[in-house]
């Protein structure tokens, strides 16, 4: 391709989808551990989740981009480094919620950095760039942004439409 991919995958920089959180009609959520185990937890639970929710038919699409986002979440947003809070390991989420027409799924994560393709590293440019690409493509739009409050690191999120418009 002749054009410059990161323009592409620019995520949607507003942060939240453009979906009313008060009108989510059914959502769960669970922790994953700090180890790469945690994709396949994240896929089981999509697919329990989905199944629960009468989306099965969407399983394919919405777990590989949770599989890319939490990949992307062990990858890069927790050091072997990490401070440790209470004994325990900085810890990533999975999020899922559904509305009439939307799904959104969403990973919590300890990093502050926003979830581009690194330049300089080849290797994780072409991991990030792999991943980013996943979720833009299969996704309907995907973004980030930084938690508020006492609540240290980032969510990034994609939504799918799942009905009439």
């Amino acid at each position: 391709m002749g054009t410059n991919g990161s323009t592409m995958l620019e995520p949607l920089r507003q942060g939240l989808p453009p979906i009313d959180p008060a009108a989510v009609s059914s959502s769960a959520s669970c922790a994953l551990p700090p180890r790469y185990e945690a994709v396949r937890g994240a896929r089981k639970f999509t697919q329990s989740t989905l199944t629960q929710w009468d989306l099965h038919e969407r399983f394919d699409d919405v777990a590989l981009v949770v599989s890319e986002l939490v990949t992307n979440a062990l990858r890069h947003a927790l050091p072997a480094d990490a401070p440790h809070e209470d004994g325990q390991a900085p810890s990533v989420r999975l999020h899922l919620m559904r509305w009439t027409s939307r799904l959104v799924c969403a990973v919590r994560d300890p990093s502050q950095e926003s979830p581009e393709a690194r330049q300089g590293d080849e290797d994780f440019a072409a991991e990030s760039g792999r991943g980013l690409f996943l979720v833009d493509s299969f996704s309907d739009g995907w973004g980030w942004h930084p938690l508020a409050g006492t609540l240290q690191g980032k969510v990034v999120w994609a939504l799918f439409r799942i009905g009439p418009e």
